[in-house]
Formats: C-alpha cells, sequence, structure tokens
C-alpha cells in the first residue's frame, strides 16, 4: 500500500491534512522545534496484508519488515480504543472535524462486516463529543470493490479513493498480483461501478504513483477519463542509499520534474479546471504565499497519526523504507494517548534501532544545514523526510534525493506563473465606476 495524503488522503487526502485553520498546541515541543498542531487525522492499518504485490510498495519491500509480525487485522477490542483515543484527542484540542482514513494492506480485505463495525464503532465514539465533522474514508486498490462494498460505503457515509497508475501498460508495470499477473482491469471495472452509477459521490479520488517511463500526458488523460475530483501524484518512496527508480544520486537530471512540468502545463492551461492535482495546487499556493495542505512540501507540521493493526501508534508509514524501527514511536493506543505522539523524538526507539531523534520534528529547525541555507526551502520544506534518509550516519540530516527534481519543478511553476502575472498587470486598468 502507498501512502495515504489524505488523499492524502486525505481520502486520497489521507496522505496529510489541512493544517492553516489548526489550533496550534501551546508551547514548544521538547526537542527545540516550533509548536505542533493536533493531529486531524488518523490514518487505521486495518489490514496488513494485500492481494497485490506491486514492486515499490514501502510496506512490504521496505527495509521494516514488521509488517511480518502484525495480525491480519485489527481486533475489536484495539480499533473500540482507538476509536475512543480519537474521540480524546478531538475533545482535549476542541477539533471541529475529523478524518479517519481505513487503510493496510488492504483494508476491503477486512470484509463487507468487519469494515461496517469499524465505521459504526468509529462514528459512535465521535458521535459522543463535540466535533461537527467526521470523514470517513477508505484507500484501496479497488479489486475488491463490488456492489456490496458500494452499497456499504453509501449506507455509512464513507469515501473511496483508488490507487490507479494510468492505463493498462503504466499500471501494470508495477501493480500486479504475486503471480505476476496484472491489475487494470479489474481495477478500471470497480472504478466504473463507481464512478458511473448512483455511488459516483463517493468517490474521493484517485493516487497514482509516477514512472518516469510512462507517459505523463497518457496517464494524465487516462485518470481524467474518471473524471475524479481530485488526484495525487506521488513520488516513489527511495532515498540517498536506496535511490528511487530513475534518479541517480548525484545526477543533474530532472526526470520526475520533466514528468510532472508536462502534466502542469497541460492542467493549468486548461480553460476550464479538469480536477485537483494536490502537488501541483500546493506548489502554486506556496509560491504564491501560502501554505500546502499535504506533506513533502513546505514547513508545516504533519497533521496525522498512524495506528498499526496491533494498536501501535506510529510514524509516516513510508518511514518502512528507511531501516527496520524507523516507524516506532513505543506508544500503544491501549496505554498512550495521541498527544504523546506529537512529540514522538521523545519517545523510545525499539532495541537496536537508531533513536527516533534521528527522525526530523518539522519546520526551519528539521532540515538539513544544506537546505536551510537554501532560498527555495520555505516552498520545497526539503522534500518529503523519507526522501531525505541516507544509511551513512547522518540519517535524516541531508536534503531530499529528489532535489534537483523539486528545485527544477519549482522553477518551472514559478515561471507560468510570473507569465500569468505579468500579462495580468500589463492589461490597462478597468475605468472607475461612474467615470466620464
Amino acid at each position: 500500500m502507498r501512502d495515504a495524503n489524505p488523499a492524502r488522503s486525505d481520502e486520497p487526502e489521507a496522505r496529510g491534512t489541512r493544517v492553516r485553520d489548526a489550533a496550534v498546541v501551546t508551547g514548544a515541543a521538547p526537542d527545540g522545534h516550533a509548536p505542533t498542531v493536533p493531529f486531524h487525522s488518523f490514518i487505521l492499518k486495518i489490514h496488513s496484508r494485500c492481494d497485490l504485490a506491486c514492486d515499490y510498495c514501502y510496506m512490504y519491500e521496505g527495509a521494516d519488515q514488521s509488517w511480518r509480525g502484525q495480525p491480519r487485522t485489527m481486533a475489536p477490542a484495539v480499533l473500540d480504543r482507538t476509536a475512543a483515543r480519537i474521540a480524546e484527542h478531538a475533545t482535549t484540542h476542541g477539533l471541529s472535524a475529523v478524518k479517519v482514513v481505513l487503510h493496510g494492506g488492504e483494508p476491503l480485505l477486512v470484509g463487507p462486516a468487519g469494515l461496517g463495525r469499524a465505521v459504526r464503532v468509529l462514528r459512535r465514539a465521535l458521535d459522543a463529543v463535540p466535533v461537527q465533522r467526521v470523514d470517513v474514508v477508505v484507500q484501496t486498490n479497488g479489486l475488491g470493490l463490488d456492489e456490496r462494498y458500494l452499497a456499504l460505503f453509501a449506507d455509512l457515509d464513507v469515501r473511496v479513493g483508488v490507487s490507479l497508475d494510468g492505463d493498462a501498460a503504466g499500471h501494470d508495470r508495477h501493480r500486479r498480483r504475486a503471480n505476476g499477473r496484472g491489475s487494470h482491469t479489474e481495477v478500471a471495472a470497480a472504478l466504473r461501478r463507481l464512478t458511473e452509477g448512483p455511488h459516483r459521490h463517493l468517490f474521493g479520488g484517485l493516487l497514482c504513483v509516477i514512472d518516469p517511463r510512462n507517459d505523463p500526458l497518457a496517464t494524465y488523460r487516462h485518470l481524467l477519463g474518471y473524471a475524479p475530483p481530485v488526484i495525487d501524484f506521488l513520488l516513489p518512496h527511495g532515498n540517498w542509499s536506496q535511490p528511487p527508480p530513475g534518479r541517480l544520486p548525484g545526477s543533474p537530471a530532472t526526470p520526475y520534474a520533466d514528468w510532472l512540468a508536462a502534466v502542469f502545463d497541460v492542467w493549468f492551461d486548461a480553460p476550464v479546471r479538469e480536477t485537483r492535482i494536490r502537488l501541483l495546487d500546493d506548489l502554486v499556493a506556496l509560491l504564491l504565499g501560502g501554505r500546502a495542505e499535504t506533506e513533502g512540501l513546505g514547513l508545516a507540521p504533519v497533521g496525522y497519526a498512524v495506528v498499526e493493526t496491533d494498536g501501535a501508534i506510529g510514524r509516516d508509514a513510508t518511514l518502512r523504507t528507511t531501516y527496520p524501527g524507523a516507524i516506532s514511536t513505543g506508544l500503544h493506543v491501549l496505554r498512550d494517548p495521541f498527544d504523546r505522539a506529537l512529540h514522538p523524538t521523545g519517545n523510545r526507539p525499539p532495541p537496536g534501532a537508531p533513536a527516533p531523534a534521528a527522525v526530523p520534528g518539522p519546520g526551519l529547525a528539521g532540515l538539513s544545514a544544506t537546505c536551510r541555507a537554501c532560498p527555495l526551502h520555505r516552498v520545497c520544506g526539503g522534500g518529503h523526510v523519507t526522501h531525505r534518509y541516507r544509511a551513512d550516519g547522518t540519517h535524516f540530516a541531508n536534503p531530499s534525493v529528489y532535489c534537483p527534481d523539486l528545485a527544477a519543478l519549482i522553477a518551472h511553476v514559478g515561471r507560468r506563473l510570473n507569465q500569468d502575472l505579468g500579462r495580468l498587470l500589463a492589461r490597462p486598468a478597468p475605468a472607475p465606476t461612474g467615470a466620464a
């Protein structure tokens, strides 16, 4: 399973959460980083296994193989306590809205009865506290998304995010079953059931992992064919010690920036807005002085917590690609409130793992010296923390392995914005109302 951006996610919105309106937790974090915001999104790994064997999956292909020791499904007692902890956190911080992402593995493997119970437990716990809005999202690979689930999600008001890497050739390059068979045909059929019938309103959006070998415009047009409300284009999770495909550390080549720039131009020049592309929306917002809504860009703190299938409260699950134990905080929903995860660098590491302090906090203080000296850091935010890792003792005190791509993409988007703003400013000002 890939990240959840809240997608995010969300749901695909689950990958991150909006922080611009969040109430700030008073007081500095114990490690000297900037004050944090409470969690507004909660990613629940309700099933720890998957019916696909995607070759880029951070959960099953990463350095951290702790999924092997996880129970297959989240126990009812753990789910019940998780719901209570979310309600507790919402009450403590006076949250008006909460998002819960049912994730995995593949969450549909829990079965309709188990998923139905999970949603009802969560809503019942949050109905008992003064939260005005509760969004529940399922992030799925789509293989099991049949009419039973669609009817269930319609009844329980659950939005659905689906992972799709483009057309059949692009999608099946990576998203295969364990026997090597591609999954595009089944996922496309599931998306038609979701988007072409009475359940269209449940469609949360698409997640797409970029492969520079796939044609960017063909990929984008294929995704647009489902009229998604939002698309999350994701960089594959790699780092300096395990580089992502096509990204040679130290090379000035920018294959990912080139890919995204081609999509940006078509998206930006469309006469009518066709969809949201969260990564590109965030870049535009940051370049115009705003803030990003998701992690991986900007300096705002991450606004979501992860609950593993056994109830452990973890860090961003993509850290599994760095070293064994990187996601561990030593916290558990049966004994710890979510507030303790707001400052996870003070929590205990698993035996033999590097100290959690190696995982930096948010803000400028969490960046490497190289990034702090770079004028682009307010926009790129040093890149996703997972992509900064190097297994040479520096851990995360590095720029992103995608640094050349991020710089090139920021420059491209900035040029396009300057061109448009220049044309806008060059227009004659309208005459004042009532002028002779």
